[in-house]
């Protein structure tokens, strides 16, 4: 009831409410178990408040009556038993006028906002949700591998073999007559995966044909490999030296094989060169739809130079972006001028805003180019026993240029999966924190898959966001146990650990590494079960709403937008899922298997699953 009173008194559309955590203790932050849930007694006191106020003239109208003019007429009202606000406090209805919502409680209590034009929505046994948030990935990635060759393993695509590679690649020269010395790409290859348990080498890509150049990209993103046309035509040989943060990888006599790590795939021939703008931004539309079916109503699109940014502003002038877009530079190759030059976007414009710059400090767990602190228990083929990997970026040029960023506000993504480089971003912060106070930077740890617990105590000190790459234990979980061993890959993407400390987490696909199916991530947060059967971790795993909350308010609070966004709350955007069941009250292991009904956006629907 008091919350229809908010709405008679004329919250402004949009009006936010201050629930901005504070620091404490100069830089550590005093986050407690689901403190960044308070804005729910917040916005109780409030609209407390306010309902005494409305209720001093005993004159006044109460809600559920027609008897006061001034109140509004929604266009929509949500009426059900499944409403997740996702702040402890669940209303049966909810009412929308344009993009905001203007109240939440009872139907009865909202019969008073329902008027001739309102379309009153009955949702039965279907669940009603804030919208889904990508907490990290890469838009424009996951839109060019349409026109990739899909070579990925099930369950996503079908290769499960290296002879699968090869076929898949020589049917798409023949079927599309794919012209001599044309470029030929694949993504999705998964060495752990594949019946041979080994990366694809420039030999048997050589199967597929020696007159096109083919480049084929790991599912991870921090390797490829190209076949020997490719390597010519590049000018790769015995004589190319390994680039700094990267490895060519050889055979016996020193010729390269064809597999290339981390920045020594950027001596490949760029995939991109073949694409027309035309074509990606056909591509690009095509993938906001994708997004869109999962549930997404804020896409993460990473890691981009940016004059690319500045195709997706022009873009989206032209044709606002129908769910919200959060773009972030790349930060290791560019200048300090240029760097310097960024500035964050606190608003949307056409549906999207820059959000910040992204370092990438070491590789990937899955391609075991993770850097560690202590030996991979098995490395890539010829490692050393104590071989740890490397990182991918220039530690001290890391450490001189964090600090500046930081103080000036720019909020920065940091790439980091093994301990060694969480330890190096840690010690970033650190250098800040010892000057003074730290300001609310929300530095996200992105992957933080081998995060130690004493790191763990690092980033809730230092402010720090962990985003876990939380499908790792389904997709690699089988794959981390023999490169890690039990205790290590037990302890992969450690929710439950994070939020026993009162740090704010979210929780990631990292697209187009895998699909950007929120219901699966979440399903694999709550079960951590490996593709073999193995629970991986028990201990990690977290319950269906703390999962949930990690793709909607607590997200919302990594972007800095938990006014706006993330919960169902009067005067928040109109951002809704619609589940075709509760996740709460199915059994854990159909969680995945819920359908998407509808995405809202902005109060507009972008997406309706089909009949």
């Amino acid at each position: 009831m008091a919350l229809v009173e908010i709405t008679k008194l004329k919250i402004k559309r949009g009006q936010r409410l201050n629930t901005r955590l504070q620091t404490k203790n100069g830089a550590r932050l005093a986050f407690k178990k689901k403190a960044w849930q308070r804005q729910t007694s917040l916005l109780a006191l409030l609209a407390s408040a306010l309902f005494l106020v409305a209720c001093s003239d005993e004159a006044a109208p109460r809600s559920g009556t027609a008897a006061d003019a001034a109140t509004p007429i929604a266009d929509t009202v949500y009426v059900g038993e499944h409403i997740l606000s996702m702040t402890g406090v669940n209303p049966s209805a909810v009412a929308v006028r344009g993009d905001r919502i203007i109240a939440t409680g009872s139907e009865q209590e909202l019969a008073s906002l329902i008027g001739a034009t309102t379309q009153v929505v009955e949702l039965g046994e279907q669940a009603l949700l804030p919208g889904f948030i990508d907490a990290h990935g890469h838009f424009s990635a996951l839109a060019r591998t349409a026109d990739y060759v899909d070579l990925s393993p099930p369950p996503v695509g079908g290769a499960e073999s290296i002879a699968d590679i090869v076929r898949s690649l020589r049917l798409n020269i023949e079927q599309n007559s794919v012209p001599a010395g044309t470029l030929v790409t694949g993504f999705g290859y998964d060495d752990s995966l594949l019946e041979e348990r080994r990366h694809p080498t420039r030999i048997d890509l050589d199967e597929a044909s020696t007159v096109h150049p083919i480049v084929i990209r790991h599912v991870s993103g921090h390797l490829a490999v190209g076949n020997s046309m490719a390597l010519a035509g590049a000018g790769i040989n015995a004589d190319t030296q390994n680039p700094a943060g990267g490895i060519v990888r050889r055979l016996a006599d020193g010729s390269p094989d064809g597999v290339m790590e981390e920045t020594a795939m950027t001596l490949l021939p760029d995939a991109m060169a073949g694409l027309t703008p035309e074509r990606f931004a056909e591509l690009r539309r095509q993938a906001l739809k994708i997004y869109a079916g999962y549930g997404i109503t804020t896409i993460q699109d990473s890691n981009l130079p940016l004059e690319y940014i500045e195709v997706l502003r022009q873009e989206a002038a032209v044709e606002a972006y129908p769910v919200d877009m959060v773009a972030y530079a790349m930060a290791n190759p560019i200048s300090d001028e240029v760097l310097d030059s960024i500035e964050l976007e606190k608003e949307y414009s056409n549906g999207f805003r820059l959000g910040g710059i992204k370092f990438t400090l070491d590789g990937s767990p899955q391609g075991r180019t993770a850097w560690l602190t202590e030996p991979y228990k098995e490395g890539p083929p010829g490692a050393a026993d104590d071989y740890v990997a490397y990182p991918s970026y220039e530690p001290s040029e890391y450490l001189r240029r964090i600090p500046a960023i930081i103080e000036r506000g720019l909020p920065a993504l940091v790439h980091v999966n093994g301990d060694a480089a969480i330890d190096l971003m840690l010690d970033g912060l650190e250098v800040i924190a010892q000057k003074g106070p730290l300001p609310d930077h929300r530095s996200v740890a992105i992957h933080a898959q081998l995060a130690r617990p004493d790191q763990l105590d690092r980033m809730r000190d230092l402010g720090v966001l962990p985003s876990f790459y939380a499908v790792h234990p389904f997709f690699w979980g089988d794959w981390h146990r023999l490169s890690f061993g039990d205790e290590r890959a037990s302890f992969i993407s450690p929710l439950r650990a994070a939020l026993d400390r009162g740090i704010p987490l979210t929780i990631h696909n990292d697209s187009p590494v895998v699909p950007p199916n929120i219901m699966r991530l979440v399903s694999i947060a709550v079960n951590r079960e490996t593709r073999s059967g193995h629970i991986l971790g028990p201990d990690q795993r977290v319950s269906v709403i703390e999962a949930l909350h990690a793709v909607t308010l607590g997200a919302a609070y990594q972007y800095f937008e938990e006014d706006d966004k993330g919960s169902i709350e009067v005067g928040k955007r109109a951002d809704f899922v619609v589940l075709a069941q509760d996740p709460r009250t199915v059994d854990a292991s159909a969680i995945a298997d819920i359908d998407i009904v509808e995405t809202i956006s902005r109060g507009e629907s972008v997406f309706k699953k089909s009949e």
